[in-house]
């Protein structure tokens, strides 16, 4: 069994895997550039290590953690979410250096991180997919020719990305010539490739994913589904398991396409398939998440399998525990992604101190955070600071749950997006379980904007709050 890992992360997620090693009687290793200093993820693992005085490269410098890992006695690494946690060269940089990847392996994490290489991978398998260009768009021009034949609208997509990024949609020819060197420089930016590709639009569709676990002896199994369609540009908001909009048919099917997915490329460790639900109730493949979701934590609230866990076991080299068969699931579980943002004034986001917290408790509340009473939230990273997730025995009741343990949940000294999530669940449509990935946009009532921030003024606003924070 391994016996120490670096957990090759910060935050939340960081301190979540630190407590799964705890349970396992496995030592655990942090890191933190000087930024992080201070964090609860360095006080609560076993030892850590400085990794810089820049904010994010030091959590992105593959080598450096890698040799820390091997100098710190590590057998094995967990990536997390985010920074290196889809870096194909990882497993292969732990590899050489004795060291256990937590993860998928180096082909996967490649094909899968390649929109353009999965749709092949998954069409092969026969997983439905929507109609788009056949590869990469070589200009502008051919992605028009794309365009006019699977008709508008179409989504411009950064073939490398993720996390909701370099994405456009195009109702028209004039939007597709005007966001296509846009969607082409962001690729650039955010994921160093240019490469993109061209989509049909699914207007409004259903966001679920489906959780799924392979081993290395050839099982894999999924832990159903999630409903992730409450989200503003790409960003997931609210996410639920089981989904209140599936039938146990749909349930079903969408499970074993899941397993198919995974199974067509050989998937080892903990990962996500996620699809669209159109309208007409037909699924479509989108992509494959290969590494932990922020979103696991309502999964294992509705099975009560620890899913951290299983990927260290996995890594092991252990079968997994569980047989399909095995797998149950009881009640609702809701996860609210709470934000240092201020939903009055256009989601800008509120760095700085923490004056006062308060968590909710409570039958059914599970918090996942990595703040404090004191603790300054710094301006470099995601603006999530905490994950609220509440478990019932019914819809209704969850609904409920939720917005009680919203109402206990109390943060000082910043903005957070607690007050748009107790409106979210006072409105009919959702508490009917009738929504959709335009729900945000549909219901703009909910935020009852201040104001607008206009682009400039909010990148004023987090050039200031980084400057606060480095005069500390």
């Amino acid at each position: 069994m391994i016996k120490k890992i670096l957990v090759a992360n910060r935050g939340e997620i960081a301190v979540r895997i630190v407590r799964a090693c705890s349970e396992m009687g496995i030592k655990s290793v942090a890191i933190y550039t000087d930024a992080d200093r201070h964090a609860l993820h360095v006080k609560k693992a076993d030892e850590a290590y400085h990794v810089g005085s820049e904010p994010v490269a030091g959590y992105l410098n593959a080598h450096n953690i890698v040799n820390i890992a091997a100098l710190s006695g590590c057998d094995a690494l967990h990536p997390g979410y985010g920074f290196l946690s889809e870096n194909a060269e990882l497993p292969d940089i732990c590899a050489r250096r004795g060291i256990k990847f937590i993860g998928p392996s180096t082909d996967v994490i490649q094909q899968m991180g390649d929109k353009v290489q999965a749709r092949h991978a998954m069409i092969a398998a026969g997983i439905p997919c929507v109609p788009g260009s056949e590869g990469n768009l070589a200009d502008v021009k051919e992605a028009c020719v794309v365009a006019g034949k699977i008709g508008y609208p179409v989504m411009l997509k950064a073939t490398n990305g993720g996390g909701g990024r370099g994405i456009r949609r195009c109702d028209n020819e004039k939007d597709l010539l005007g966001n296509y060197e846009r969607v082409i420089s962001e690729a650039s930016k955010a994921f160093g490739k240019p490469e993109v590709f061209l989509e049909k639009c699914v207007v409004n569709p259903r966001h679920i994913e489906v959780q799924i676990l392979g081993d290395s002896h050839g099982n894999v199994i999924h832990l159903f589904e999630r409903d992730c369609s409450i989200q503003r540009r790409n960003q997931k908001l609210i996410e639920i398991a089981p989904s209140p909009q599936l039938t146990q048919s749909q349930r079903e099917y969408i499970g074993n396409l899941a397993v198919k997915a995974a199974k067509a490329v050989d998937y080892e460790n903990a990962g996500t398939v996620e699809f669209l639900l159109d309208h007409d109730d037909s699924f479509y493949f989108m992509e494959m998440n290969t590494r932990v979701q922020v979103e696991h934590t309502v999964t294992e609230t509705i099975t009560g399998i620890d899913i951290v866990q299983e990927q260290i076991r996995i890594a092991a080299g252990l079968e997994l525990q569980y047989k399909q068969e095995d797998v149950a699931f009881r009640g609702y579980a809701m996860e609210f992604r709470i934000n240092a943002e201020d939903p009055k004034n256009n989601f800008l986001p509120s760095y700085g101190k923490i004056t006062r917290y308060y968590a909710p408790g409570g039958p059914g509340v599970r918090i996942d955070a990595a703040m404090f009473s004191g603790y300054t939230i710094p301006p470099y990273f995601d603006s999530m600071c905490a994950k609220l997730t509440v478990w019932a025995l019914n819809w209704e009741s969850v609904i409920e749950r939720g917005r009680r343990a919203l109402d206990d949940m109390a943060i000082y000294g910043v903005k957070t997006t607690i007050p748009y999530y107790q409106e979210i669940l006072k409105h009919p449509d959702f508490r009917n379980a009738d929504f959709n990935t335009g729900f945000v946009e549909a219901h703009p009532e909910l935020l009852e904007y201040t104001t607008k921030t206009p682009p400039e003024l909010r990148a004023a606003a987090i050039a200031a709050a980084i400057a606060a924070h480095e005069g500390i």
